[in-house]
This record gives structure tokens, sequence and C-alpha cells, in this order.
């Protein structure tokens, strides 16, 4: 029992005061003589006894009243908190994920718990409510009510980690409130499992939400497995952890116009594969139908015009073999000498190649310098009659070592880095062992501590080395110093080179994902690209390079779809979003032996614990009414008691 005055409890030492006075009266008898006084002793020894048990029950129900008095006006109470009065917070923190669309006993999860707070919660109680992407700081529940009520589900889901530190940050720093955590999810298995340390201070409740269904069908991805000057190949991953579907119908769209129907199927993990026509833009999707989750039933991808890359040669010796290598058909290539090239040419150009030039002079080395900066590559293959100092300044302001003189002696090239962009992508089906190495009478030695590798010398060092934008080779390629172009690799050496100084877009992104590609568009000064879709008009993240646009997103846009990327009014390309397929498996976290937080699968569950744990009952009442009744005993015991 706690007194919400407990001060006023020291008056009961006035209980002293009649005790004192009782102990001590100083009331004497009087004495009568009689002739007879047997019968009169008897008698005044009978109403002597009387009288004493008479005062010490009146003493002692006077006591008791006093004592009931003074404790009823020190506010005595019975609670499980041991604070009386203390201001109270709540902190709550709701998931809208996509697996939170899964359907419960009273349908959806996060529809029905939004449901559950709203009825649970009184309208006028203080609270703060986060979600993966709202937050609602010391509100009431009516006041988010409408808010919550159309609560959108969110691809960007936080780490559990993440979304507790977020939820208890929007406490107080205060120690002398009372904190409740309310953390509600299905607790879904994407992370590890749950690790929650012991904070004394926050009394956490975790509900999970468990759907009746754990299976879920999805579309995974899609990619292009086959290509002809023709058709296209499109190979879609379908993915089922329940029991076996049979004839699941598989939709593929061109711009809401039905292209083809496909029936799988589908136990685990399958593919089904569409034939498009090559050259056509595609504004496509894939669908399938699911009646768990919703959000991976749709996957959206897009074909767009191929944007020719712009390739610039700057060579005094034969070069057919690059025009040959950059067809027309995928490249815009230009080749000029030194004595004519205009440098105005670079603002035009996503890669120049420097071949075999002897000298370079100042004005070409800082003007490429000036390219790369702005976001260009150079190819540097140096001549074997070259100025080793001017080829030098060239590679130290590149962040590359620089050349030791001339070394005339055959060099086999026998080491390929097959992790390298270059050539990690399907150029080789698997290692070469039995490779015919390439080999060259000449080359610039060079110690590469500061590029890395692509291709390599029997001693190491390297043939051809990559940083950034800039590739240097160390030998010159003309077939009296090397059969290197003689070769099946300098098609994709080169190829591969030219298509990644233009970074077009892919068949789709993931939204939540770092996300980057180049638009080849020249853009007016103060003009920005945009993406639009629908009545949803997004500007990224851009950055503008000679004549490309750098485009960056992640968190945005927000939802999935084919976005037209656009230049005012003008549609560049068509780019499409998908949402993260992460949450389409349905497992979850086991909770059973977590210690640090009371786990319960009902939200009314947990508010109905936290007011039993809050609730207050007052016994002063209690107290008036012994009062009352101890009054009434004395009164009796005066009257009636002989």
């Amino acid at each position: 029992m706690q007194f919400k005055n407990p001060e006023l409890l020291y008056a009961l030492f006035l209980l002293l005061i009649p005790i004192i006075v009782h102990l001590f009266q100083l009331r004497k008898f009087q004495k009568e003589y009689f002739t007879n006084v047997a019968f009169l002793k008897k008698v005044q020894l009978q109403t002597r006894k009387s009288s004493t048990i008479k005062k010490w029950l009146t003493l002692l129900t006077r006591l008791l009243l006093l004592a009931a008095i003074i404790i009823a006006f020190a506010q005595p109470y019975i609670s499980k908190s041991e604070t009386f009065n203390v201001e109270k917070e709540t902190v709550i923190y709701l998931d809208n994920s996509f697996s939170m669309q899964a359907k419960g006993d009273k349908g959806e999860l996060l529809k029905r718990a939004i449901q559950d707070l709203i009825n649970n919660i009184p309208d006028t109680e203080k609270l703060s409510l986060i979600t993966n992407t709202e937050n609602y700081r010391n509100t009431t529940i009516k006041a988010i009510k409408n808010e919550l009520l159309q609560l959108n589900y969110s691809s960007n889901q936080l780490t559990y980690d993440a979304a507790l530190l977020k939820a208890k940050k929007a406490f107080s720093i205060g120690s002398n409130t009372i904190k409740n955590l309310i953390f509600i999810s299905d607790f879904q298995q994407n992370t590890d499992d749950l690790k929650i340390k012991k904070d004394s201070s926050i009394t956490l409740n975790l509900v999970k939400l468990n759907p009746i269904n754990k299976t879920n069908t999805s579309i995974d991805s899609l990619y292009i497995s086959k290509q002809n000057a023709s058709n296209l190949e499109l190979t879609v991953i379908l993915k089922n952890d329940g029991s076996e579907i049979k004839n699941l119908p598989v939709s593929i769209y061109n711009n809401n116009n039905l292209l083809s129907k496909a029936s799988v199927n589908l136990s685990g993990e399958t593919s089904t594969i569409f034939t498009l026509p090559n050259n056509q833009i595609i504004k496509g999707k894939v669908t399938i139908e699911d009646t768990q989750l919703q959000f991976d039933n749709t996957l959206y991808f897009n074909i767009n015009t191929p944007s020719k890359i712009n390739v610039l040669a700057i060579s005094d010796v034969n070069a057919d073999y690059l025009s040959r290598i950059f067809s027309e058909d995928e490249f815009n290539f230009t080749s000029k000498s030194t004595s004519t090239l205009d440098y105005s040419l670079f603002d035009t150009q996503n890669i120049i190649v420097v071949n075999e030039i002897e000298t370079l002079p100042e004005n070409l080395t800082t003007a490429l310098k000036a390219f790369i900066d702005k976001g260009g590559a150079v190819v540097f293959i140096p001549s074997s009659k070259g100025n080793v100092s001017n080829y030098n300044t060239f590679l130290q302001r590149n962040g590359f070592s620089p050349f030791s003189n001339l070394v005339t002696s055959e060099k086999r090239i026998t080491t390929i880095n097959y992790s390298h962009p270059l050539y990690a992508n399907g150029v080789f089906e698997k290692r070469v062992n039995n490779f015919q190495y390439p080999k060259v009478n000449s080359y610039y030695p060079q110690i590469n501590n500061q590029a890395s590798s692509v291709l390599q010398f029997e001693d190491s060092k390297p043939f051809l080395s990559q940083k950034g934008s800039v590739y240097v080779f160390s030998a010159a390629l003309n077939d009296q110093n090397s059969n290197f172009k003689n070769i099946n690799l300098i098609v994709p050496t080169f190829y591969n080179i030219a298509k990644q100084s233009l970074n077009t877009s892919t068949l789709y992104y993931t939204i939540g994902q770092n996300n980057s590609y180049d638009v080849a568009v020249n853009l007016q000064q103060d003009a920005v690209l945009t993406l639009v879709n629908g009545e949803d008009k997004i500007i990224p993240e851009q950055n503008y390079f000679n004549n490309k646009v750098v485009i960056k997103t992640n968190e945005t846009p927000e939802k999935s779809g084919i976005y037209d990327l656009k230049n005012n009014t003008e549609i560049i390309q068509n780019i499409s979003y998908n949402y993260n397929r992460d949450e389409s498996n349905l497992t979850y976290i086991n909770l059973d032996n977590l210690e640090s937080a009371t786990v319960s699968n009902s939200i009314t569950t947990v508010f109905d614990n936290i007011k039993n744990d809050a609730k207050v009952n007052e016994l002063w009442k209690w107290f008036v009414i012994l009062a009352l009744v101890l009054l009434i005993i004395e009164m009796l015991i005066l009257k009636y008691f002989k």
C-alpha cells in the first residue's frame, strides 16, 4: 500500500495523547459507609470491572477512528507501479512493410492493426507513432486517425534495430516518466535473429502479428537470355515457397496490350521464356495472379532504343581496327590525326582513344584531363617511338604510375582479370587454361601500384590497367609490335570499355538500392530531367557531364512502374522501377526465447496489460467507511455497555 500524502501519517503520533490521558487520569472514588456493606461491596466490585472494560473499548475504538481518519486523509492506494500520478509516455512502432499485406484472422495484418490501435487508445491520450515512412510525435490517435486509415505499404522497411533506435529517440530524456514502447510487426526474417538489449528505463512490448497462410508466389526477376537481329528471348524467374502450383498463368504486356501468355508448374523456383521482337520500344510488365502478397505479382521492364556512343580516335597511324570494332549501328566513330584535331569535338564525345601518338602536346594533355574530369573515358595506347616524358605527364596527372624506358624484348600476356567489369558479364563462359597467349616485342615497364590490372604480362607487370574512366596500355598494338589485334580478346575489351563510358539504363531498377545510369542528352543551362508517371513527377539527383547526364536514385521513386524520363515535355526514354523482392519470402523470427521484452500476438492484450499495470486502486473511501463504523461502535458501547 502506498500513500499520495504520506506526510500526514505523522499525525498518528497524536494518538499518544488519549492513551496518556487514559493511563494517568486522576479521578478518585468517594467511599460511603453502610451498616450492611457486604452487598454493596459486591456491587462496587462489579461496577469497577465493567467500567474499566468499557473505558478500554472506548479508547480502542477512538484510537482506531482517529487512525482511520488520518490514513484516509493520507489517501492510500494500491498499484503495480511504484509511482502515483506520474506522467506516462507511449511510443508505437507500426511496421507498414509489404509483408504486412498478408492476411490474418480478421483481414490484412496492417489494416487490422490500425483498427485495433484506434479502438484501444483513448482519443485524448498523448502518444508518438512511427512507421517505416511516417513520424507522428506528441499527438493523439484522434488527430492522426485519418492518416492511419490511409497509410500505404512501404518498400523501404527499416531494420528492426533501426526501428527500435528510432522509436526510443521519440521518448523524452527525463527518467521521471513511465515509458512504454509497443513494437507491432510480423517480424519477418529479413535479418539475423532479433537481438534486443535490456533497457530498464523502457517497458518493451512486442506484438507479433501472424498471417493465416505463410506461402507466397512471386515474380523474382527477368533478363534477356538470347538476342539476334530480329528477336530476343526474355527469361522470367518465378518463386513459390509453398506447395506446388499447377498451371500458373504468366502474362506479358506492352503498354497494357497483351503480348503473350504462358502456363507454368511452380514448385520452389522455375523460369519461363517469352520471345519479343528486337529493336522495338517496349514498355512492358509481367504479371501473375496470387491472393497472398500483391506487390510482387507484377514486374515492370522496358526496352529502349539504344543510344549511340560517340567515339573519337586520335591517331597518327592506321586505326582501321578501331572502326571495325566501333560499328555504326552502335557507335558514332570519328578518327582524327593530331594535325587535324579540333578540341571542340571533345564536348560531344563519350570516349577518346589516344592511339600511338609519339608526342603528347601539353595542350592535348590538358584537354584530355578536362575531358576526364567531366566524366569522359580515355583509352591510351603508347607508340613504340613515344616521348616517355610526355607520356608520364599524362599518366601522373590521372593517377597512374609512370612508364620506364622502352624495353625491346618479347613478352607474353598471360593473365586475365576475369573478375574485372570488362570481362565479368558473359565474356567468358569459363576460365581459359589453353589460352593462346598474345605477345609484344617491346613495352614500357610500369609498376602498377595505383591502378587495377586488367591484363598482365608473365612477370605480373601490367599490359592493360584501369583507374576510374582511364585505361592505359603499356605497349603499342600495331602489327609490327604485337599480335593482340589478332586474338578474340581485343573486341570485348574495346567494346566493353566504350559501352561502360555511357552507362545506359537496364531493363529495370529496384527501389531502395543505389541506382545510377547515364542519359545521352545535351541540356540547356538550368534545365533538369524529370521522372514522370501519371500524376507523379520526380526530379532525381543528376549531374551533367559533356553530352550526358548521370542520374542517381535510391529511395525515389517510391512507387513501382514505368516512368517517362523527360527533358521539359520531350520524352527521352523510359525507366522501370520495381519493389525489392526481399519481403516475398514469408519466414519469421522466433521470439519465444526473447527475455528482454514482453511478447504478445494481440494489440488489445498489450493495452489491457498496460492499463492494469498503471491502474490505481484508491483506498481512502474504505478508511472513511471504517471510521464511520467505528464511530457507530463507540456510540453503541457508550449507550448499551453497562
